[in-house]
C-alpha cells in the first residue's frame, strides 16, 4: 500500500514538473525592440513582437532573434584608388537597423557580414569617383553618396542604413609631403599677404597723418595771420582814433584866447629855436627883416589859424 501511494506521488511530481514545463515552453516574453521568427516544422510561421506571446511546444520553434535597434558596425580598413590613381587607406563606420526580421532572416545568411562587404565595396566604387582633393573637402557628400547606393542594394535584406561615417583617409606618404609642402607654401603665401597689408595701411596712416598736420599747420598759419592783422587794424584805429581825439582836443583849446597866446607863443618858440639850429649849421649870419622877425611869424601864423577856425564854423 505504501509503496502504491509513494508511486502515486512520483507520477504528480513528475506530472506537475511536466505541466510547467509545458507551461514555460508556451509562454514567451519578447524584450523590446527584438523580434522572435518561429517555424513550424521547419517552416516559417510568425514573428512575434515584444511582449507575452505563446507557442506550441515540441512543434513550434524560435528560429531567430533580431535586434530592431540600431547597431553600428566598424567597417575594416581598405585601399581605394581615387579618379587621379591616388591609393588611399579609408575605414568608416555603418550604422543601420533591421526593418523586416523576415527578410534579415530568410533572405541573407548573415547580414551583418553583408551589408559590412557591401559597404566597402560600395566606399571603393564612390571614391573612385572622386579627386583626391574633393575627397578631403566633400567628405559630408561621399557619406551620403555611399548611404543612397547601400540603401538600395540592400533592401531585399530589410535593412535601412542610416549614415556612413569616414573615420580616416590616409593617402601615401609622398603624397602626404607633397600636400604639407603645399600646405606650408600656402601659409608663407597669407603671412606675406598680411605683412604687405599691414605695410600698406601702415604707409597710408602715415600720410594721413602727415596730412592731417599740413592742414592744422596751414590752418594754424592762417588765424595767426587773421589774428595778427586784425590786431595791426585795430592798432592803426586806436592811433587814428588817439589823433583825431588830440587835433579836436587842439582845435578846441586854440579856439579860445588864451589857446592863441599858446600857439603864438609856440609859433615864437620854435621859429626861435629853427633860426639858431640854422645858425650853429652855416657860417651864413642872417639879419632879421621887417617880413621874418619873429613878431611877423607870429601874425602870418595867427592869421592862417583864424583863417581856419573861420572855415570851421562855417
Amino acid at each position: 500500500m505504501e509503496f502504491i501511494i509513494e508511486a502515486l506521488l512520483s507520477f504528480e511530481v513528475i506530472l506537475l514538473i511536466l505541466v510547467l514545463f509545458l507551461i514555460k515552453s508556451t509562454i514567451k516574453f519578447v524584450p523590446q525592440n527584438q523580434a522572435w521568427l518561429i517555424e513550424r516544422f521547419g517552416k516559417y510561421q510568425s514573428t512575434k513582437e515584444a511582449g507575452l506571446n505563446f507557442i506550441i511546444p515540441f512543434i513550434d520553434r524560435i528560429a531567430a532573434e533580431r535586434s530592431l535597434k540600431e547597431q553600428a558596425v566598424d567597417v575594416p580598413s581598405q585601399s581605394a584608388i581615387t579618379k587621379d590613381n591616388i591609393s588611399l587607406v579609408v575605414d568608416g563606420v555603418l550604422y543601420f537597423r533591421v526593418l523586416d526580421p523576415y527578410k534579415a532572416t530568410y533572405g541573407v545568411d548573415d547580414y551583418v557580414f553583408a551589408v559590412t562587404q557591401l559597404a566597402q565595396t560600395t566606399m571603393r566604387s564612390e571614391l573612385g569617383k572622386m579627386e583626391l582633393d574633393k575627397t578631403f573637402e566633400e567628405r559630408d557628400m561621399l557619406n551620403a553618396n555611399i548611404v543612397s547606393a547601400i540603401n538600395q542594394a540592400a533592401e531585399p535584406w530589410g535593412i535601412q542604413v542610416l549614415r556612413y561615417e569616414i573615420k580616416d583617409i590616409v593617402p601615401p606618404n609622398s603624397v602626404m609631403e607633397a600636400m604639407e609642402a603645399q600646405m606650408k607654401a600656402e601659409r608663407v603665401k597669407r603671412a606675406q599677404i598680411l605683412e604687405s597689408e599691414g605695410d600698406r595701411q601702415a604707409a597710408i596712416n602715415v600720410a594721413e597723418g602727415k596730412k592731417q598736420a599740413q592742414v592744422l599747420a596751414a590752418e594754424a598759419d592762417k588765424s595767426e595771420q587773421i589774428l595778427r592783422a586784425e590786431g595791426e587794424a585795430k592798432a592803426i584805429m586806436a592811433v587814428a582814433e588817439a589823433q583825431a581825439e588830440a587835433l579836436r582836443k587842439v582845435g578846441e583849446a586854440a579856439d579860445t584866447e588864451q589857446g592863441q597866446k599858446a600857439i603864438q607863443l609856440d609859433l615864437a618858440t620854435k621859429a626861435i629855436e629853427a633860426k639858431q639850429a640854422i645858425a650853429r649849421e652855416s657860417s651864413v649870419v642872417l639879419l632879421p627883416e621887417s617880413g621874418t622877425d619873429a613878431s611877423s611869424l607870429v601874425a602870418s601864423s595867427m592869421s592862417i589859424i583864424n583863417s581856419l577856425n573861420s572855415k570851421q564854423k562855417a
